[in-house]
């Protein structure tokens, strides 16, 4: 009985850990949700340690799979992805670039988010520990041609608090995320992009779509 009692001890804070882990936490916080927003802040750390300046701005994601990325510090860049293609406009470079959206964004942790049915299929994931008060989800793409090396999703006790992608050269990239909301009304053409006058559009369009050439 000496023995059993310590032993049952382990098992039951065993299981406490596992269902507290990084995946229970994301299913937890994904469960019920079709759309969601939030703020964000962003850098880029490369292979030697040096840290890029922040940025800072909103997103919005509903499901299946649109998406809207909108960067408004300290320049400005919109990403949209409406279902069919995703559209990059730089405003500063008066240039919206365009390609197909399965190619983009078909193993994008972002889009597990409002669709866990993605997370296996997609991703390999194994609990990546704690650290900064944060429990750690790892996903390795199952992709051919991965576009990062793994991404790490870190969750507190209610809401995604931390993402980290790894690219293949070394260079981590870090996004903290506030404001969430769960499940709003977006408004109209939330996630449709159209090219403003005058822009270069530069990729695959649709065909109704008009194709400035480059400026030399």
């Amino acid at each position: 009985m000496r023995v059993l009692v310590p032993l049952l001890a382990l098992l039951t804070a065993t299981a406490a850990s596992a269902a507290d882990g990084a995946r229970a936490r994301m299913e937890a916080f994904s469960k019920g949700l079709h759309s969601v927003s939030a703020s964000f802040s962003q850098s880029v750390t490369d292979a030697n340690g040096h840290r890029g300046d922040e940025s800072r701005g909103t997103l919005a994601l509903e499901a299946p799979r649109q998406f809207r990325w909108e960067t408004i510090a300290p320049y400005q860049q919109t990403i949209v992805a409406d279902g069919a293609r995703v559209w990059v406009y730089e405003p500063d470079l008066e240039q919206v670039s365009v390609r197909n959206q399965s190619a983009a964004e078909a193993h994008s942790p972002l889009t597990v988010l409002t669709d866990l049915s993605q997370l296996d299929s997609q991703f390999s994931t194994s609990e990546a520990g704690t650290r900064d008060g944060l429990a750690w989800l790892r996903l390795t793409s199952k992709a051919k041609e991965p576009e990062f090396e793994y991404a790490e999703l870190g969750f507190d006790a209610q809401t995604l608090q931390r993402m980290l992608f790894r690219d293949q050269l070394g260079n981590t990239t870090e996004i903290r995320f506030a404001d969430w909301k769960r499940n709003p009304s977006f408004a109209a053409g939330t996630f449709k992009f159209t090219p403003p006058k005058g822009v270069d559009v530069v990729g695959d369009l649709r065909p109704e779509a008009e194709v400035h050439p480059l400026k030399d």
